[in-house]
């Protein structure tokens, strides 16, 4: 699985479109003289793997709210699962933009580890800079966790060696939570309503041409779908206090409606206090989502 790879740090650029599935079954006959799913892909039934990441936001949604504005330079904290296995490792990923360029920051961590080092602090870290500097992210911004997202993983890499990796992403499904927890099974997963295929191309240095040939037969059209903010913005529409971007971002009415407070007249309630006091009734919670 995508969990055994040696990648720790790498700087690339990505590009986002929102594709229908007829688009996603043409382009894979498109890349067969060019690109073959990975090896981790191939090791599933049906060419797709399952993804579980937990993001982790302060009260305010801060980090969601950057991604929302279009910001240049931003953050996502995530802790990522390829499997509910135990005995394999988590990931702990910084996942920066800078202008145009992604940098992202990754390293294991055993399973039985996850619920101690995101209640620790960066001097609680091992020997590891990367560790560290995700403990420092958490603190400045009191990250915490906010929601885990899910989805099936159809991914592709080049027969030439290039480092370009193009992925078709299908399945969203998102579940609200305050815990350390990443398991993919059970109740109380929502499907984030997605009209298509999230289709990533990601590379490293020169755009290959081969790849402008496809964006030009398929009419693509770039576009911004962040699975971060498509999930809280769908646990919005099932009761969470979550921003929506009106001119500039902001709290939803929805958010002090009747409850007032010093907060919600600041234009704000933050998340935690939402999912405390007026998270939706347990029927809708442990109602079973999409399955993958």
């Amino acid at each position: 699985m995508e969990n055994q790879r040696p990648r720790s740090i790498e700087s690339r650029f990505e590009i986002k479109y929102l594709i229908s599935e007829a688009q996603a079954a043409a382009m894979v006959v498109y890349l067969r003289p060019f690109m073959r799913l990975d090896r981790h892909a191939r090791s599933h039934e049906r060419g797709a793997y399952p993804i579980v990441s937990l993001y982790l936001d302060s009260d305010n949604l801060l980090l969601c709210r950057q991604t929302m504005t279009g910001e240049k330079n931003r953050v996502k904290l995530r802790v990522r699962s390829y499997t509910d296995d135990l005995d394999y490792p988590r990931f702990f990923e910084i996942k920066r933009r800078v202008n145009r360029a992604v940098i992202k920051s990754r390293v294991r961590v055993p399973a039985w580890a996850l619920e101690k080092y995101l209640q620790a602090s960066p001097g609680d870290a091992p020997a590891d800079r990367k560790l560290e500097q995700f403990l420092f992210y958490m603190e400045r911004i009191k990250a915490k966790p906010v929601i885990r997202v899910r989805y099936m993983r159809q991914a592709f890499e080049s027969l030439a060696g290039d480092p370009v990796r193009i992925t078709f992403d299908r399945d969203l499904s998102m579940q609200v939570t305050q815990r350390a927890e990443l398991q993919m099974a059970g109740e109380g997963w929502r499907r984030v309503t997605m009209p298509g295929v999230i289709l990533e191309i990601k590379f490293t240095g020169r755009y290959p041409a081969w790849l402008n040939g496809m964006v030009r037969r398929f009419d693509l059209m770039q576009r911004s779908v962040a699975k971060y903010v498509s999930s809280v913005q769908q646990a919005r529409l099932l009761g969470f206090c979550a921003p929506v971007r009106a001119g500039v971002a902001k709290w939803t009415d929805y958010c002090n409606s009747s409850r007032t407070s010093a907060s919600a007249e600041r234009g704000f309630l933050p998340w935690t206090s939402w999912y405390h006091s007026s998270s939706p009734s347990s029927s809708v919670r442990s109602s079973r989502g999409s399955t993958t």
